[in-house]
């Protein structure tokens, strides 16, 4: 059964960081390209950040290019999203993904 468990989500003032993680079992993490998507309050799912299964390709929506940053551990089955200089529209439950499945979500709050 795939399994994806997000953590490190929480408030943070406007020019914050934070670091979300997100644990994988029940397939083969090192083989399967990985996501971070996001749901503002009111919003559809947002496509955040994609990152290839060796870790050597990222890619990232315009909304976050140069402040957030996409990684993984093959090793430790772990996806990793670095985020900097956090705005208030980043303000969303944070999901990591793979394929069709999603996990239950962090919750990250950017507000003074």
């Amino acid at each position: 059964e795939v399994q994806l468990v997000e953590s490190g989500g929480g408030l943070v003032q406007p020019g914050g960081s934070l670091r979300l993680s997100c644990a994988a079992s029940g397939f083969s993490f090192s083989s399967y390209a990985m996501r971070w998507v996001r749901q503002a309050p009111g919003k559809g799912l947002e496509w955040v950040s994609t990152i290839n299964s060796g870790g050597g390709s990222t890619s990232y929506a315009d909304s976050v290019k140069g402040r957030f940053t996409i990684s993984r551990d093959n090793a430790k089955r772990t996806l990793y999203l670095q985020m900097n200089s956090l705005k208030p529209e980043d303000t969303a439950v944070y999901y990591c993904a793979k394929e069709n499945y999603r996990g239950q979500g962090t919750q990250v709050t950017v507000s003074s």
